[in-house]
């Protein structure tokens, strides 16, 4: 126990001296050695390194677990081998000894050991600093330590145990500390949103200095507390919340949704929440390390034939999503003029061809060449994502960095989009107020003329009525319906902090969910195509397609395990870690 005290003592003083290295300038101090905490905290500039180390923290890739969170909802097939799998995550086996459970508590934890003593230090100086500019500096800090240990602590609850988890909101200095029991879900929630609404109102809109662009905002702030009253079903302050970042702060739909999955456009209108990566390289640490400035997600998300590992690609019922959706034939972005002068329609609608790479979509360049020509493809494999991936600027992910697998692609957490969504779930309440579809059609139609895809409701209305629409009268069930299973799913898929299992889980539809895709069938086609050496070539089962279950492909059937498998008791949140249960004796002593 000694041993145990004295390590979590070493890494709560270190903590406070660990510094962000990202591509701002904020983000891109060198790290003190060795510092002594006794002459830390004595300045703006310390509180500053204290928050950056908070930023840190914050790209530590187990916070978000986007690969594993992934897999873990209905969005994906874990990895190559199909369709042999021994993924946890997707078959619903993970346990309380699972790494990513231990890994994700971990790191939460670690960014709020780090807030709070921001918190502290801020508490003791301010008042103290001699000026009314280090005043401010010192309660803008304050606010950003506050945001980050409601977000980290907003993780926890919509993650964890149903919501109850042991809260700090002090540094431990005693051993005994360390060891704090859980509080109820109710009690975690009021503890975050008391922070989060802090940040709110002491927060800038937006920073002056441009190398402070990235750090958080009051409006983020006001976006995260939209989310978690909307996931307590509490329409009607969620939507204030959401009209507020709407109509408050300076943000706007990108043109372009790709914009928001690149390095081209990072930190962009659309973005309210968004996480710093860089090529920028810390050699003194192991490439792997959380601390490292870049991201692994390239990797995990790209084909094989292009550098990656393709871990995690994209279920089948989401691919045949994508690439049914309709196009808005009346928008000029979807015509194609080819070289010989003759006009066609697009392959597939924009969204699609930007958040994933199909075969056959002959519209947008994929590493430099067409995606037939850049990859394989095949009967278990049909498409790729596109997000987290470097294929607008390089032919192959290892060549974005010659000695270490990295990339500078930044994690967009939340954007606009998702908060229009959301505002129009709202709207109707889950579903249930009808009264509110007009409005709700009009925020989603938004996002939809984005992306140059059909418009929803009747022809002749709504802010674009020369566009097209698919002429239905929707309700608030018929539009909750959609919301759940077209646009949530084709706009925001793999995004944000596990943006679709706490959708699934908020909406009460998990495990029908699985048993619904476990009965879905599928097969493949052949395409043909012209290599890079203009020879013709085809790409053998490598266009998917739905069929019955005379004429489908076996290997093909999805989540049949997960539906059997998955118990919303035990596979709803994650459980606390074992590392938890056992380090700590007071772990369920709260009285």
């Amino acid at each position: 126990m000694k041993k145990i005290f004295n390590n979590k003592i070493a890494i709560v003083m270190l903590i406070a001296l660990s510094l962000i290295a990202c591509d701002k300038e904020f983000l891109e101090e060198t790290n003190p050695n060795e510092i002594s905490t006794d002459s830390f905290w004595k300045s703006v500039d310390d509180l500053t390194l204290g928050i950056n180390a908070v930023y840190n923290t914050f790209k530590d890739g187990s916070i978000m677990l986007t690969g594993d969170e992934t897999v873990r909802a209905d969005l994906a097939y874990p990895g190559y081998g199909r369709p042999n799998t021994t993924n946890e995550y997707y078959l619903k086996t993970f346990n309380d000894a699972s790494t990513s459970v231990n890994n994700k508590w971990q790191a939460l934890y670690k960014g709020i050991f780090r807030a709070n003593q921001v918190i502290e230090a801020c508490d003791r100086l301010m008042g103290t600093l001699g000026s009314t500019q280090k005043e401010k500096s010192a309660l803008e800090i304050l606010a950003q330590a506050k945001f980050f240990r409601g977000l980290f602590y907003f993780y926890l609850h919509n993650s964890f145990n149903q919501g109850a988890v042991p809260i700090f909101n002090f540094v431990p200095a005693t051993e005994s500390d360390f060891y704090q029991p859980i509080s109820t879900a109710e009690t975690v929630r009021d503890f975050y949103i008391a922070d989060l609404e802090f940040a709110k109102e002491n927060l800038p809109a937006t920073w002056e200095l441009s190398n402070d662009k990235g750090r958080v905002t009051s409006g983020a702030a006001t976006a995260v507390l939209g989310k978690s009253y909307l996931y307590a079903k509490d329409y009607v302050t969620a939507k204030e919340y959401f009209k507020s970042v709407i109509n408050d702060f300076d943000y706007s739909l990108t043109p372009n949704i790709g914009s928001n999955f690149t390095t081209a456009d990072e930190l962009n209108s659309e973005s309210i929440l968004e996480i710093n990566y860089s090529l920028n390289y810390k050699a003194e640490i192991n490439p792997y390390a959380a601390e490292q400035t870049s991201s692994l997600l390239n990797f995990t998300f790209s084909s094989a034939q292009t550098g990656g590992y393709r871990s995690v690609y994209p279920a089948c019922w989401l691919i045949m999503e994508y690439k049914n959706e309709k196009l808005d034939y009346s928008d000029e972005r979807n015509l194609i003029t080819e070289e010989d002068g003759t006009v066609r329609l697009r392959d597939y609608s924009l969204r699609t061809s930007y958040s994933i790479a199909l075969v056959d979509d002959r519209d947008l360049e994929y590493y430099g060449a067409t995606t037939a020509q850049k990859s394989i493809f095949n009967g278990k494999e049909t498409a790729y994502w596109r997000k987290y991936t470097n294929w607008d600027i390089t032919d192959n992910e290892k060549n974005i960095s010659q000695s270490t697998p990295r990339s500078g692609v930044n994690v967009r957490v939340i954007r606009l989009s998702d908060v229009l969504l959301m505002y129009a779930e709202c709207l109707i309440e889950g579903g249930n107020n009808d009264g509110g579809v007009d409005e709700a059609l009009l925020a989603i139609n938004k996002v939809r003329h984005r992306s140059a895809v059909q418009l929803l409701g009747l022809n002749l209305t709504g802010d674009y009525p020369a566009n097209d629409h698919d002429n239905i009268s929707y309700t608030a069930q018929s539009l909750m319906h959609h919301l759940m299973y077209i646009e949530r799913p084709l706009e925001l898929s793999a995004e944000g902090m596990a943006i679709r299992v706490m959708d699934l889980r908020r909406w009460g539809i998990t495990k029908q969910r699985y048993q619904e895709l476990s009965l879905k069938r599928y097969n493949v086609k052949d395409y043909d195509f012209v290599d890079l050496n203009g020879k013709n070539q085809t790409r053998w089962g490598s266009v998917l397609i739905e069929t019955d279950e005379a004429d489908s492909h076996p290997d093909l059937n999805e989540f049949e395990q997960s539906a059997e498998n998955y118990n919303e008791a035990e596979h709803g949140y994650w459980p606390i870690p074992n590392s938890e249960v056992v380090a700590n004796p007071n772990l369920y002593n709260n009285k």
